[in-house]
């Protein structure tokens, strides 16, 4: 039986952009899910209706990617108790930390709305701690190309464009990677899919 892995996209987006991702997924014999998401609403009930869909699928490991803000609501599901009790967890650039860009982008009007106050507060640290003894690995950009130069002068370095490599590190995270991708390029390197099929596999992540 197929091993899964569910995809949960990041602000703003719907998925398509976990395609090239998915595809590796699916080429390497994992059986791939999506999941979709309001990113400008409360992310616990999301979490609430991702466990259900989770519940529905069969004995074989589940696997959980989240990129961005899709990893902050895949904490959610770990304080529901919804994680699978099989399976590896990995998040793609998210911030673990209160978010410098987004309290930035906050300090607009503009800014505040396309984020909503429900997205902001969890891209500020208002999520729930990652359950100890429950590995947990996160890789991260480092090359600084994206909104987050435009918006949040200042940027600590290194940084992806619009997480700083040390919102993604806390001591919840069990593995740690840095890449040479910006925010949204990891999800379309060569690179970044192979170290993904690796910590699946394993774990871990290659090492250079």
């Amino acid at each position: 039986m197929k091993e899964t892995v569910v995809l949960v996209h990041g602000l703003w987006m719907r998925g398509l952009e976990l395609l090239p991702l998915a595809w590796s997924l699916r080429r390497a014999g994992y059986d791939v899910r999506f999941f979709r998401y309001p990113t400008r609403r409360p992310l616990a009930p999301s979490a609430v209706r991702l466990a259900e869909q989770l519940s529905k699928l069969g004995p074989a490991p589940v696997h959980l990617l989240g990129h961005s803000l899709g990893g902050l609501l895949l904490c959610h599901l770990a304080a529901q108790g919804g994680l699978p009790e099989s399976g590896r967890v990995l998040m793609l650039g998210t911030p673990l930390e209160p978010s410098h860009a987004a309290q930035a982008f906050g300090r607009w009007h503009l800014g505040r709305w396309m984020l909503g106050p429900h997205t902001l507060g969890a891209l500020l640290g208002d999520r729930p701690p990652w359950p100890s003894g429950r590995p947990l690995g996160l890789i991260a950009g480092g090359r600084g190309i994206g909104l987050g130069t435009l918006v949040a002068h200042g940027l600590p370095r290194p940084h992806d464009g619009t997480v700083h490599v040390g919102e993604t590190l806390t001591p919840e995270v069990t593995q740690h990677l840095v890449v040479p991708h910006s925010h949204f390029g990891m999800l379309w390197a060569r690179d970044v899919r192979g170290q993904v099929l690796h910590y699946l596999r394993t774990g871990g992540f290659k090492s250079a």
